[in-house]
């Protein structure tokens, strides 16, 4: 999709042009995009204008595309690298990881396997060089280069994963529950 030859810049612009972004959505106050037909609209919090970047370049480096599957794998490829100190990446992703495990659930674990073998770059932040290298560097700098086998620690991570974005995105679902019960008695 990406030449390795290619600037990450170059690239980036690809990617911009092919998607219809650019640059200036990563300031914008709301986000807007759809994820299949549905249309989106969410504050661009500080969070996710400073992970939107890195994210941006983790489709480049994997290959994951912006469709629904794309943003599944790519939610779970980051979800399994680490989203550092970026909260908005976490709860982004923790929403398009559930989806993931329902509509594409053995691409998703491929894509966590995949993410918890890279370095990817949430880790050390958006710095200007980065699109100066060219894609095959990001590549390697990432770790996406080679296929990755999961091991036992990989599917505790999982299922550990899994456990936990449910129990997030179902806590404020049972808590209704429970104020209602409680209400009515």
């Amino acid at each position: 999709m990406y030449a390795d030859g290619s600037t990450v810049r170059a690239a980036r612009e690809q990617y911009f042009a092919a998607n219809g972004f650019s640059d200036t959505t990563y300031r914008e106050k709301w986000a807007r995009f759809k994820l299949g037909l549905l249309p989106v609209i969410l504050p661009n919090t500080k969070s996710r204008q400073q992970a939107l970047p890195l994210h941006d370049l983790h489709h480049i480096a994997t290959g994951y595309d912006t469709s629904v599957v794309g943003e599944n794998e790519i939610s779970a490829f980051e979800l399994g690298g680490g989203c550092g100190h970026y909260a908005a990446a976490w709860l982004l992703n923790a929403g398009v990881f559930a989806m993931g495990l329902v509509l594409a659930p053995a691409r998703t674990y491929r894509a966590f396997i995949r993410g918890r073998h890279s370095r990817n770059l949430y880790r050390d932040g958006w710095h200007d060089s980065l699109l100066d290298l060219s894609v095959a560097e990001l590549k390697k700098r990432i770790g996406t280069t080679s296929d990755v086998r999961a091991t036992a620690m990989d599917r505790v991570a999982f299922a550990l994963t899994v456990w936990a974005v449910t129990a997030v995105l179902c806590a404020p679902i049972v808590w209704a529950f429970a104020i209602a019960i409680a209400l009515r008695q």
